[in-house]
């Protein structure tokens, strides 16, 4: 199945460049760009990608704006793509605002092409782009700077079993499926299973919101 790609930033040269690598992959189709956020919605409302890739800082409406309107459609609007944010810097409020809205993660601009590319298929697979500890320590810092109100997020928790709060919270710690599997001595598929089953009871979307939650929630608290 090809995946379907949109490319959202206001740098010409950086629109063409990240097209020309990802046409050159055989499983993924670059089906549009726009340059800024507002061009964003028109473009996805008419080539329908499977994921788009959000810059931040953009003019007329930013990413985060664009990225909200995206994930959060009017009435009568099925198509939600998964949003992969694109920034210049490591730790960015905007990119955590993202993820609370329900981005599935983001990606530095001067990745190396490979991680580029993985990042996609990451995404358009229905995972979170959460692995790298900047995105662990981008959380983190903002769990600590800004908390939110915790109550009503906790109470969110309760309809969890013992062992699926569990799994939330190494999901928070940054663990890989594999590595929640060796800390539980389970199979790597029922770490999926219980998974499946948190997003589910949480109305999350994925790993990304699962780890927001964690924070907001004082289920993992920074530094812990």
């Amino acid at each position: 199945m090809t995946i379907r790609v949109l490319i959202v930033d206001d740098q010409a040269m950086v629109r063409a460049g990240f097209a020309a690598l990802l046409n050159a992959q055989s499983d993924i189709d670059v089906v549009g760009d726009a340059a800024d956020g507002k061009q964003a919605l028109e473009a996805s409302g008419r080539t329908h990608p499977d994921v788009v890739l959000m810059d931040v800082r953009m003019p007329e409406m930013d990413g985060l704006e664009a990225a909200r309107r995206l994930l959060d459609p009017p009435p009568g609007v099925v198509h939600r793509p998964k949003v992969l944010m694109l920034t210049t810097f490591d730790v960015d409020d905007y990119v955590y605002e993202a993820l609370r809205a329900g981005a599935s993660g983001f990606l530095l601009k001067d990745a190396p092409p490979a991680d580029l590319i993985a990042a996609v298929r990451v995404v358009a697979a229905g995972d979170a782009l959460l692995a790298p500890s900047v995105t662990r320590r981008l959380i983190e810092d903002f769990a600590r700077t800004r908390p939110a109100p915790r109550r009503d997020r906790a109470l969110r928790l309760n309809g969890l079993t013992p062992r699926e709060t569990e799994v939330l919270e190494l999901i928070a710690r940054g663990l890989s499926n594999q590595e929640i599997a060796g800390r539980l001595v389970v199979a790597e598929q029922t770490v999926k299973t219980h998974i499946g089953r948190v997003l589910a009871k949480l109305d999350l979307r994925d790993r990304a919101q699962a780890v927001v939650l964690a924070y907001e929630s004082g289920l993992v608290t920074p530094g812990q």
